[in-house]
């Protein structure tokens, strides 16, 4: 049974036993009267009658606050509904005056430390993994309802525009700067210079090496290779002069590699020096690379893999969010528990996060307060009589059926004190 159900038949039980209870005086108060109010019979009358006329008035004083009692039109009753758009003005300004004062809430939530209660209910990992869990909820519903098409064109579009105002040359001489600096990029000649003397050091690459500059030199140079044929076998002499070649140039990179001061060295350096600077004051080249990565964004390709991002992007954010260990709910727990951390450890994160709240809360106030009075209000205001009457009835009906039983009590009480009175009165006299 709901709670409205639960109300009204409370209600219905107590205007039941009120009803009982006036009954109950009325039947005295004929016995009484049978009796011509002899001996006891009199204060009984006394009481029984009194009873009835404070049962009977506050009967109407309560009916009157909802209706008119017994349908008829008595002037100032139906009070309620009478009154109903003066009591929801009322209503709307004692809540948003008393209620929702800047100040009051002010303090309210300083006393309620807002950011204290985050730190330690964020750090419980239950909690942090609740959160993550309806953020990850949230998220994969959401891109059911995403209009894919339009968000392959806004990420493309973005993506575009970043690249169009890129300076593609100059950022890549920053970037050759960085990566040059305290001689990096020596580093990086030695690595490659290394790799490849160890891959000319296997004999079967330096056969096979050596193989290919014969088979390139017959068929670019035969003249060459037939007049060396003249001295020695033509097949057996140019396999020989490969392989001294590749044995050269595998010495070479060696002796590049092992002596920082190699002039290949020193022409590496400065080639790569001179490149930078161009990058950085070259017109013509930074003209070039611009027309370069127009060209690249322009091209079927670039659209083709810019569209298919976000294909991409969704497709790998639903596998994840339906895995047990997904990657993206792991990381919001961590980062639940990680702000929960530093909000308890940091002070000054602390008082950080209340300020803000604080200021948000002055600069809400008065616009949340008005807006939240004239909602109470026109809610108020725009309810039929019969549905205000029906739910203050029953918010408060069954209270207000008390001051009848007590009106009964006490107006027999009363009853009785007059009738002693007036006892008291008549032997005097």
């Amino acid at each position: 049974m709901n709670g409205a159900a639960v109300k009204a038949r409370e209600l219905a039980k107590m205007k039941r036993v009120a009803l009982a209870l006036l009954a109950t005086v009325t039947l005295l108060f004929v016995l009484a009267r049978l009796q011509h109010g002899a001996g006891i019979w009199g204060w009984v009358a006394a009481f029984a009658e009194a009873a009835m006329i404070g049962a009977l008035a506050d009967w109407f004083a309560v009916v009157a606050l909802f209706r008119h009692p017994l349908g008829l039109p008595i002037p100032h009753t139906a009070i309620i509904p009478a009154n109903k758009d003066r009591i929801a003005g009322n209503l709307a300004a004692f809540i948003r005056d008393k209620f929702l004062a800047t100040d009051t809430i002010v303090r309210k939530m300083r006393a309620f430390d807002p950011a204290g209660r985050m730190a330690v209910w964020l750090q419980q990992p239950d909690n942090a993994a609740m959160i993550a869990g309806k953020l990850g909820s949230a998220l994969a519903g959401w891109l059911d309802f995403i209009d894919d098409a339009r968000v392959r064109r806004f990420l493309a579009a973005a993506i575009r525009a970043r690249l169009k105002d890129v300076d593609l040359s100059a950022v890549s001489g920053r970037i050759l700067d960085a990566m040059t600096a305290d001689d990096r990029h020596q580093e990086v000649l030695d690595a490659a210079l290394a790799r490849l003397a160890r891959w000319l050091d296997d004999p079967d690459v330096q056969a096979a090496f050596a193989a290919m500059i014969v088979e390139v030199a017959g068929k670019e140079y035969p003249k060459v290779l037939r007049a060396v044929g003249l001295v020695t076998d033509t097949e057996e002499f140019s396999r020989r002069i490969a392989a001294s070649l590749v044995r050269g140039i595998n010495g070479w990179l060696h002796d590049i590699g092992d002596d920082p001061q190699h002039p290949r060295r020193q022409a590496f350096d400065e080639s790569v020096v001179e490149f930078i600077e161009r990058l950085k004051t070259d017109a013509d080249l930074a003209a070039r690379i611009e027309a370069a990565k127009r060209d690249m964004l322009a091209h079927p390709a670039m659209a083709e893999y810019l569209n298919g991002l976000w294909d991409d992007m969704k497709r790998w954010l639903r596998s994840d969010l339906q895995r047990a260990d997904s990657l993206l709910a792991t990381r919001l727990r961590s980062a639940a528990v990680a702000f929960g951390a530093a909000l308890a450890a940091n002070p000054a994160l602390h008082d950080s996060l209340d300020d803000h709240l604080q200021s948000a809360v002055v600069a809400l106030a008065d616009d949340f307060r008005d807006g939240l009075a004239d909602h109470i209000e026109s809610t108020i205001r725009g309810w039929k009589d019969e549905d205000l009457v029906r739910e203050l009835e029953l918010s408060v009906g069954r209270d207000l059926q008390f001051i009848r039983l007590n009106g009964t009590l006490v107006g027999g009480a009363i009853g009785l004190v007059l009738h002693a009175l007036t006892l008291l009165a008549t032997r005097a006299g």
